[in-house]
């Protein structure tokens, strides 16, 4: 029998509301293929059908009732079997909400449990301190390894920064030293912006209690640190520098404007202000850093070269323009990158081999 004599016969004889009849080979779908063939019932199946309670079925074997009668009766039995199946199915949906609810009670004590647990420990005036301490140290990229003689003075630093407050020049160098190769000092880029962020407001608001524009040269040259040339910019832009008379001031106005010119890429009048300050100072070594950094940047490397010598020439120093290079290498775009790499290796293969490392 295919499948579909299968079923025909299930519906035909009013149990197709039972599994087992529609899957060849189990005992009732054999029993109806002998049901179907005429073939005489054996006893077994007669007590199989009084087992399941399928009388109408039994009856109808021993042929104690006709088909029509068989039909009656088997209906009345396949709809009370499908009632009660109902019923079950409703009881067993019942009892799977009842004990999910109880599960979903049992989870949601124990969260706020744990929920409790984890307030009080959080609450806990030492834990909050360490929270407070980890949030400060995670701020100025501090979260790594401390080492213990150096964790009370370096977290005493960081509060300090953080409310604004200045650090002294020992402070500074001690942030800076460093230890092995391994270990580079705790002075981050993070803490360095905060430092420096501090100092800027010191200066200016020096320079706006005295009007010493030296004070403004100084805020201008850390507010360029902590990523705030605009704010420099607008700073300088109040000083009338003309109207100095100090030549070493005006000097170092330009310079410092031109330093701020140069990091918003506004490369013409950066030059303009580096060669002004160099008219007023010729011996100095600041101006020339300037404009050579203007020219490296712009691609203008042979000039660039003979500035940063001019520079060396009236006291800076050439690991300073090394570092002043690898600066300005680290922040090219690739393909400027490629170019001052280049241009680098052809100058100086073994001086400037630190472009070929990653």
């Amino acid at each position: 029998m295919d499948p579909n004599t299968y079923k025909e016969a299930a519906i035909r004889y009013y149990v197709d509301d039972l599994a087992a009849a529609l899957i060849p080979g189990s005992r009732l779908s054999n029993i109806l293929k002998d049901l179907e063939l005429a073939k005489q019932i054996s006893e077994n199946s007669k007590s199989f059908f009084q087992k399941k309670g399928l009388l109408a079925l039994l009856a109808y074997s021993n042929k104690e009732i006709s088909y029509p009668a068989f039909s009656k009766a088997a209906e009345i039995e396949q709809s009370e079997r499908r009632l009660i199946a109902e019923n079950i199915a409703l009881e067993e949906k019942a009892r799977h909400k009842l004990e999910e609810e109880a599960r979903y009670a049992k989870l949601k004590i124990l969260q706020e449990q744990e929920e409790a647990k984890r307030r009080a420990f959080e609450n806990a005036p030492r834990n909050i301190a360490k929270a407070k301490q980890f949030q400060l140290r995670e701020k100025y990229g501090l979260s790594y390894f401390i080492e213990k003689t150096d964790f009370v003075k370096l977290m005493d630093i960081l509060r300090r920064v953080d409310k604004g407050v200045r650090l002294s020049e020992e402070e500074v160098v001690w942030l800076s030293t460093e230890h092995d190769e391994s270990y580079t000092g705790y002075f981050t880029e993070e803490l360095k912006e905060g430092f420096h962020k501090n100092e800027a407001k010191f200066y200016r608001t020096e320079f706006e209690k005295t009007k010493d524009p030296w004070f403004a040269v100084n805020a201008s040259s850390h507010y360029r640190k902590c990523n705030k040339s605009r704010t420099a910019e607008s700073l300088l832009f109040s000083i009338d520098v003309h109207s100095l008379k100090n030549r070493k001031l005006k000097s170092a106005l330009f310079t410092t404007h031109g330093g701020v010119k140069r990091d918003l890429e506004k490369w013409d009048e950066a030059l303009n202000f580096g060669m002004q300050a160099h008219e007023l100072t010729p011996q100095d070594f600041r101006p020339c850093t300037l404009v050579g950094a203007v020219y490296i940047e712009t691609g203008h490397y042979d000039l660039g070269q003979t500035w940063y010598k001019k520079a060396v020439e009236r006291g800076y120093s050439e690991k300073s323009v090394d570092d002043e290079l690898r600066g300005i290498f680290m922040r090219a775009e690739k393909s400027k990158k490629q170019a001052l790499r280049v241009y680098l290796l052809s100058v100086d293969p073994d001086r400037y081999s630190w472009t070929n490392k990653k």
